[in-house]
């Protein structure tokens, strides 16, 4: 069960990594210069507040995910970190990073 899950953890950690990659390019302005019309700047700079939200939360997954495959790698992975319960294979399913069981999540 577990090789399932850290093949989809894996595969989505280079998916994430590369897009948070490619938002820190654009915001760092290492792929495109700084523009020097003001009002262009200004699009830009609101453009640049929806990136950075983006990028904030895909670093959120990327650390997520990277515990994943810790507690895989520990035996831990699929045990709710409050109770101690197992969590059920379905959540694991929809959220492979998940650290807690439904009640304790919720």
């Amino acid at each position: 069960m577990t090789a399932a899950f850290r093949t989809q953890l894996e595969d989505r950690l280079a998916q994430l990594s590369n897009r948070v990659e490619r938002i820190e390019g654009h915001l760092r302005h290492t792929d495109n210069p700084v523009n020097a019309d003001f009002a262009d700047r200004a699009t830009e700079a609101e453009n640049d507040e929806v990136l950075q939200g983006l990028d904030d939360e895909g670093r959120r997954e990327l650390f997520e995910i990277r515990s994943a495959l810790a507690r895989i790698d520990a035996g831990t992975y699929g045990v709710c970190e409050s109770c101690g319960d197992k969590i059920p294979e379905g959540r694991l399913k929809l959220v492979p990073h998940a650290r807690h069981c439904v009640n304790c999540a919720a």
